[in-house]
C-alpha cells in the first residue's frame, strides 16, 4: 500500500471557498488512484485555507504526470464555483510536486492539471502527456475563436460575456466594486440635478465643482493651469496621449507658417530656420483625421478639425506652441493661430486641437493598441500554448482580466447599453471614431510599439522633461532583462526556437489575426533566433502593462476637467480671428449633462480596485523551478528601485509624473 499526501489550496479572494463536493484522480506512469472525494471533518475548503489528505494505492503510481479535479454540486444547492490555487502531491518515494491550477472550478467541469517543470512540445516524455497537450489545446481552439469582421480591425473573441469561462472572467469582488464606484458618483450628479442637465455651463469655474470630493493632485493643478501655453506643451509630452509630437526639420509644405508670424515666441534675434537646425521645433499633426464625418448634434454634424500645431522648445526648455492650423489645407477661412491672437481665439484653437487629440488617444493610443492588441496576444496566447509550456506561464499573469474588460467595452463604451458613454460622445461619434482606428491600425507597424525605436523615430532622444520616455526606457529595459533571462533559460538555442511548433503558431496567429498578414508592418510571421522571441515578448509584457498605464491612468487627471481636454466641441471652429469672446468658449463646450457622464467615466477607469496586481508581482506560483523564481525577484527589485528613484524626481516636480511608476502600473489591462 502507497500513501500519497495531497495539499489543496484555496484562493484567498472574496467567494473563493465551496460547499461543493471535489474529488481529485492522480496520474503516474505506472497507474492512476481511484477517483477520491477529499473530506476531512468540517468545511474543507475556505478562502486562504489549505486542506491535506491521504489518498492511499495498491502500489506506487511510478513518475506522476496529471492531477484530475472534478467538482459536483452539494446536495441539491446552486452552483457555487470554487477558486483552486494550486495542489501539492508528495509521493511515497519522497518527491514533492506543485500543480498550478489559479482558476475558478465549476460544477462537472473537468479539471486536469500539470506539474513540475515548464516543457516545450518536444520536450514531452510520456505518451500520455503528449495525447494530453493535443487534447488541451483542441479543446481550447474550439473555445476560444476568433471573431472575424473584415472590417480593417483586429480580430477579437468570439464569445460574449455571459459564455466567458469562470477563469477568465472579471472577479465578483472587481465586478461590485466597478458597480459600486459608477453607482455612488451618479447619485451624487442625481442629488445635485447635474445627471440629466441639458443646460451649458455658465462659467468656467462652475466645471471645477462638478464633484465634492473626487479630485486628485493633478486634476487640481489641471484645473488651475490648463489655460497656460506652458503647460499645454507638457501636456503633449507627459500627458496621456504622448505618442504623437516629432521633431521638426522642415515645415510640411501645407503649413505655412513664415519667419514674422512666430518671430516675437523664439529667442531674440533667432529665426525658425536656425531653431530648427537646433533640433528645437516640434510638430504635432492629425492628418489622419482629414476627411472623417463627424456625427450629428441636435440635427447639425458636428467638426472635427484635423489641424497641426509647431512647438518651440525656448531657452527654459519649455516646450511652447506657436502656431496653430485648425485644418490641413491653408485658406483665408483656415487662418493660422498665434498667441499673439485675442485669449479666445488662440484658447479655442488650442481646445480644437486637444479635441482631436483627445479622440486619437481614446480611440488609437489606447483602445486600439493596448485594449484590442491585448486581446490578439491573448486570444493566441490561451489557443497555442498549454498550461505547462514556459511562454503561457510567462504570459498569462500580463492577460488576466483583459478579455473580460475588453467585452464590457465593446458592450458598453463602444456598443447599444449605454450609447450616451464613452466615445460615442465624441464628435466624431463611434462611425467616425472606428474610421480613424481602421486607418491607424493599417498603419501601425512593429517599431512603433518598440518604445526604443518609436523615440528614435520621432527624434526626442533629447528632448529636456521628457518622463514619459524617460521612464519608459527604463522600464522596457526592465522586462526586456526579465524576458532576456526566462527566455534564455527555456530556449539555450535558436535552434530550439525553429522546432517548438507551438511558439511559430502563436507568433503567426498574432501576424494573420491582429495584423492580416501584412508583411509591410514589420511584424513577425516566424522566429528564427532567440533574440527575435525576446524582443517580442518584451514588447508584448510592455503594450499591456505600461503602456496601458501610460494612457489610461492619467484619465480623470486630464479629462475631469472638460476645457482642458473635450471629446466633444459643439459650435465649429473659428474661421475668422477676433470674432469669439468667452462666451463662445462656453458654448462650444459640451452641457451640462454630457460633461458629468465624461466625468463618471473617466473616474471609473482609473481607479485602483482591491484585486489589482501590480507589474511584476505573480501571485499565482506558476514556475516551480528555482532558477525562474529567482529571476522574477530579480525584476522586482529593478522595478522597486526605479519606483523609489521615481518617487524621488517626483517630489521635485510641480507636475509630477507617476503613470510609469511601477507601483501605480497594473500587471495586465483590467479596466
Amino acid at each position: 500500500m502507497s500513501e500519497y499526501k495531497v495539499e489543496v489550496t484555496t484562493g484567498d479572494m472574496q467567494y473563493a471557498g465551496t460547499l461543493d463536493n471535489v474529488y481529485i484522480t492522480i496520474y503516474g506512469t505506472k497507474g492512476q488512484s481511484e477517483r477520491t472525494k477529499l473530506n476531512n471533518f468540517g468545511i474543507d475548503f475556505t478562502a486562504g485555507k489549505t486542506g491535506t489528505y491521504t489518498i492511499k494505492v495498491g502500489s506506487s503510481l511510478g513518475k506522476l504526470l496529471l492531477v484530475k479535479v472534478e467538482k459536483d454540486p452539494f446536495f441539491f444547492l446552486p452552483e457555487d464555483e470554487w477558486y483552486c490555487s494550486k495542489i501539492g502531491v508528495s509521493t511515497p518515494e519522497g518527491e514533492a510536486i506543485i500543480f498550478p491550477c489559479y482558476r475558478w472550478v465549476s460544477s462537472r467541469e473537468l479539471v486536469e492539471l500539470r506539474g513540475g517543470k515548464a516543457t516545450k512540445v518536444f520536450e514531452d516524455d510520456h505518451p500520455f502527456l503528449t495525447d494530453h497537450r493535443k487534447k488541451e489545446l483542441t479543446f481550447k481552439k474550439n473555445v476560444f475563436q476568433w471573431k472575424i469582421k473584415n472590417d480593417g480591425m483586429p480580430h477579437f473573441l468570439s464569445l460574449s460575456e455571459y459564455e466567458l469561462p469562470a477563469e477568465i472572467r472579471f472577479s465578483k469582488t472587481r465586478t461590485s466594486e466597478i458597480y459600486q464606484e459608477k453607482m455612488m458618483s451618479v447619485f451624487e450628479l442625481i442629488i445635485k440635478g447635474l445627471a440629466r442637465s441639458a443646460d451649458n455651463w455658465e462659467t468656467i469655474d462652475d466645471m471645477k465643482r462638478v464633484f465634492w470630493y473626487k479630485k486628485t493632485t493633478m486634476s487640481e493643478y489641471v484645473t488651475e493651469h490648463w489655460k497656460e501655453d506652458e503647460f499645454y506643451g507638457y501636456e503633449f509630452l507627459n500627458g496621456v496621449n504622448p505618442s504623437l509630437i516629432t521633431c521638426c526639420s522642415e515645415l510640411p509644405t501645407n503649413f505655412p507658417v513664415t519667419e514674422e508670424m512666430v518671430k516675437p515666441f523664439l529667442e531674440n534675434g533667432s529665426s525658425l530656420k536656425t531653431e530648427m537646425t537646433k533640433g528645437k521645433i516640434f510638430l504635432y499633426e492629425q492628418s489622419k483625421l482629414d476627411g472623417i464625418s463627424p456625427r450629428t448634434y441636435n440635427g447639425e454634424p458636428l467638426h472635427v478639425t484635423p489641424g497641426l500645431c509647431l512647438f518651440y522648445l525656448n531657452p527654459e526648455n519649455k516646450l511652447m506652441p506657436i502656431a496653430i492650423q485648425l485644418y490641413q489645407q491653408p485658406s483665408e477661412q483656415n487662418p493660422i493661430f498665434l498667441p499673439s491672437d485675442s485669449e479666445s481665439d488662440w484658447l479655442l484653437a488650442k481646445m480644437f486641437i486637444k479635441n482631436a487629440d483627445s479622440m486619437d488617444h481614446q480611440g488609437v493610443h489606447h483602445l486600439l493598441k493596448t485594449h484590442l492588441l491585448a486581446e490578439v496576444f491573448t486570444v493566441a496566447t490561451v489557443r497555442n500554448f498549454p498550461v505547462i509550456h514556459p511562454i503561457y506561464k510567462l504570459l498569462i499573469p500580463h492577460f488576466h482580466c483583459t478579455l473580460n474588460i475588453n467585452l464590457w467595452a465593446r458592450q458598453s463604451l463602444l456598443g447599444p447599453k449605454d450609447p450616451q458613454s464613452g466615445i460615442q460622445t465624441s464628435s466624431l461619434g463611434l462611425e467616425g471614431i472606428q474610421e480613424l482606428m481602421k486607418r491607424s491600425h493599417a498603419k501601425t507597424t512593429y517599431s512603433s510599439l518598440c518604445l526604443p525605436e518609436n523615440i528614435t523615430a520621432r527624434g526626442l532622444e533629447s528632448i529636456p522633461n521628457f518622463y514619459y520616455r524617460d521612464d519608459g526606457l527604463k522600464l522596457w529595459n526592465i522586462i526586456k532583462s526579465f524576458v532576456k533571462a526566462i527566455v534564455e533559460y527555456y530556449y539555450p538555442s535558436d535552434s530550439e526556437v525553429c522546432k517548438d511548433s507551438e511558439l511559430q503558431e502563436w507568433v503567426r496567429e498574432i501576424f494573420v489575426h491582429g495584423f492580416f498578414g501584412n508583411k509591410a508592418s514589420g511584424f513577425p510571421e516566424n522566429f528564427y533566433t532567440v533574440e527575435e522571441v525576446i524582443k517580442f515578448i518584451t514588447m508584448v509584457i510592455f503594450s499591456v502593462s505600461a503602456q496601458h498605464a501610460a494612457v489610461n491612468n492619467g484619465q480623470f487627471d486630464y479629462y475631469s476637467f472638460i476645457p482642458n481636454r473635450p471629446l466633444l466641441l459643439r459650435k465649429p471652429p473659428p474661421t475668422t480671428k477676433g470674432q469669439s469672446s468667452m462666451k463662445t468658449v462656453l458654448d462650444t463646450l459640451p452641457n451640462v449633462g454630457v460633461t458629468v457622464k465624461m466625468i463618471v467615466t473617466v473616474w471609473v477607469l482609473t481607479q485602483k480596485y482591491s484585486d489589482a496586481v501590480t507589474l511584476g508581482m505573480y501571485p499565482d506560483e506558476r514556475f516551480n523551478e528555482a532558477a525562474p523564481k529567482q529571476m522574477i525577484r530579480e525584476f522586482q527589485a529593478k522595478l522597486s528601485d526605479l519606483s523609489e528613484s521615481i518617487t524621488l524626481r517626483n517630489s521635485q516636480l510641480q507636475a509630477p509624473y507617476t503613470y510609469l511608476d511601477p507601483a501605480q502600473i497594473e500587471n495586465s489591462i483590467t479596466i
